[in-house]
């Protein structure tokens, strides 16, 4: 994890609370640097604040996996599939049925 990237996507957000991009990006930092609760609050953050930002919702629910919190993960790859079906982005979808798939 790079301190000086976490630090200036962490200003972004304070500036801007609801700025997407920074989130996700910071959720992606702190799930690289195996900082697997803070990756896993932001993903949830972002979520709340966006429910239509259909691309947190796979790293969201690896970083769950990663946790343990299996039941967590499997609610967020179904909400995703959800989401990504109404959007249109079937790809995505079929990455988040894969994941819930293998998750049993």
């Amino acid at each position: 994890m790079s301190a000086d990237r976490t630090e200036a996507l962490k200003q972004m957000l304070t500036a801007d609370p609801r700025n997407d991009f920074a989130r996700f990006a910071l959720a992606m930092e702190y799930a690289k640097a195996s900082h697997l609760e803070d990756a896993a609050r932001e993903f949830a953050l972002l979520i709340e604040n966006n429910p239509d930002y259909w691309g947190a919702y796979y790293h969201y629910g690896q970083t769950l996996e990663r946790l343990f919190r299996l039941d967590e993960a499997r609610q967020a790859y179904e909400k995703g599939i959800e989401v990504t079906g109404r959007l249109g982005q079937a790809r995505a979808r079929s990455e988040l049925e894969a994941a819930l798939q293998l998750l049993g």
